[in-house]
């Protein structure tokens, strides 16, 4: 029987020392680890990249599945990823659902992996 991941909260932006601060434990780990798993697809970065520098207040779906070339129900799973993950936070507006990067979680992350990054 394969080991089960132990579940965590990682709706928001992971908060623990630096990893270069010292040896981090195996919870802390995870928690890094399983952020940094959502982002290692190409189409989740270009995902990112899209909202990240979007002018609108969110991208609705079809648009994103437009600009990636990729069919909507492929972009709802790997916005799905990048959801649970904490990175993209979505608002249902009548028909559509509209996303945008959480910035607060990319910047702990930047953080957690060097303090200096972002200075």
């Amino acid at each position: 029987m394969p080991k089960a991941l132990p579940v965590i909260d990682m709706s928001a932006p992971v908060c623990c020392s630096p990893v270069a601060a010292a040896p981090i434990d195996d919870n802390a780990a995870l928690e890094v680890a399983l952020r940094l798993k959502a982002l290692a697809d190409p189409v989740r970065v270009k995902l990112m990249s899209l909202l990240l520098t979007s002018p609108k207040q969110g991208e609705n779906g079809g648009d994103l599945a437009a600009a990636v070339t990729l069919s909507e129900s492929t972009v709802s799973h790997h916005l799905g990823q990048l959801r649970k993950a904490g990175l993209v936070e979505s608002e249902r507006r009548g028909m559509n659902t509209f996303h945008r990067a959480r910035r607060d979680a990319l910047s702990a992350l930047c953080l957690v992996l060097d303090p200096n990054c972002c200075t």
